[in-house]
């Protein structure tokens, strides 16, 4: 069986754009209980209307209830873990033994995940979830992949998820303290300010009553900075160490970067150009990349500046549908008759050019400039695109 491909879906918009692009299940949480609290979320109607979505699809949903509960929270969150239980979902991802045992208890028949914040670094720790009724173990971003083929000889009927692609935390597994301190956000309750992408500036005692300013170079200091996860070139070395389940990071990242990131993802798991696809990985704004501890030791896992890359591609337009030789489009940015745009598809017009003739407006008009975001425009195009394409235009040709 194929390793699942396991998407973040931050709302009910990217929970289709997801599924779409080839994910096989995807991870959300409701407005409580979350350790996304700055995204979108999903209301307990469209948590069920996702979970339908997925269902019909052959799709898989789980929910995140994965915060560090106080005493204050159990009512509540008795009350959300059945309700996760009465839609369907496929699972709970759960962080706090308390959560854990109230989960078995009121939603005995749902799968519980132990989400990557309990941090699961070894054998005997899988085990002991796996002994409790434990489904699955997102596992420690910390681990090497020989690391985890000790942990799945040890519990190979316990199912093992791991983050493959997206942002990194600094702290052991997201237990990050900074946000609390520096905001008054508490980081393990869902409300993390990311405070380690900011620039520090680090002062000591000289030894004679003075402070000096400590830099790690001329930009100043980005200690607690990490790089962005990118295991796209390891994929088959992790499913032979019994992982089976690819996690993409990002519940708060942009649609567009959620559809090119699932879509490479999908195109290699199925057999694409890895190297041509771990390319694509660049057409969508992020930090540097680093394969993390995969491999072993890695001393290079700090960015040491805070700037994102705007990524190669400018995303320009949702395809809303085509017809009789014309594509019709929502703008997301300027374009122009005469351009050259480039098609981002799950499809086989992925990777295709359409250069843009006969543009007209929503009325029908004539024009040579989309220039009003949202608008609705048409052009020609020789492509059968479909509703859920989209059209970015390449501003950087990457060598690989």
């Amino acid at each position: 069986m194929k390793p699942e491909l396991l998407a973040p879906a931050g709302n009910p918009r990217k929970l289709k754009i997801a599924f779409y692009y080839g994910a096989d299940a995807v991870y959300l949480g409701g407005k409580q209980f979350s350790l996304r609290s700055f995204a979108d979320n999903f209301s307990d109607r469209e948590m069920e209307e996702g979970i339908a979505y997925a269902h019909e699809r052959g799709k898989k949903v789980y929910v995140c209830a994965n915060i560090f509960a106080k005493n204050a929270d159990f009512s509540a969150l008795e009350a959300h873990l059945r309700l996760i239980g009465r839609l369907g979902a496929d699972g709970v991802l759960v962080s706090d033994p308390g959560v854990f045992r109230l989960a078995k208890r009121v939603a005995p028949d749902l799968p519980v995940h132990i989400s990557t914040q309990a941090n699961t670094l070894n054998a005997e720790t899988a085990v002991f979830w796996r002994e409790l009724g434990a489904a699955r173990v997102v596992l420690a971003r910390e681990l090497s992949i020989a690391e985890i083929a000790g942990i799945h000889a040890a519990a190979a009927d316990l199912e093992l998820e791991a983050f493959v692609h997206g942002a990194m935390c600094i702290s052991y597994s997201g237990r990050c303290l900074l946000s609390d301190y520096l905001d008054g956000r508490p980081s393990n309750r869902g409300e993390c300010v990311q405070a380690c992408r900011r620039k520090y500036r680090v002062q000591s005692d000289g030894g004679q009553g003075e402070w000096c300013d400590v830099e790690e170079d001329g930009r100043g200091s980005y200690i607690f900075n990490s790089k962005d996860l990118n295991l796209s070139g390891h994929l088959r070395e992790l499913e032979g160490a019994g992982v089976c389940s690819f996690k993409i990071e990002g519940r708060m990242k942009s649609e567009y970067y959620l559809a090119t990131v699932v879509n490479a993802y999908r195109r290699i798991l199925d057999g694409g150009d890895e190297r041509a696809l771990a390319g694509e990985l660049y057409a969508a704004s992020g930090r540097a990349f680093t394969t993390a501890y995969a491999l072993g030791g890695n001393r290079e896992t700090v960015a040491y500046d805070n700037a994102q890359s705007k990524g190669d591609c400018l995303y320009i337009a949702d395809v809303l549908g085509a017809e009789g030789g014309r594509v019709t489009v929502s703008m997301k940015n300027r374009f122009r008759e005469g351009e050259t745009l480039e098609i981002l598809s799950p499809g086989d017009c992925f990777g295709n050019m359409v250069r843009v003739s006969e543009l007209k407006d929503g009325s029908g008009a004539r024009t040579d400039d989309a220039k009003l975001v949202q608008g609705i425009y048409s052009f020609a195009c020789p492509y059968p695109l479909r509703e859920g394409d989209i059209l970015r235009k390449r501003l950087t040709e990457r060598s690989l």
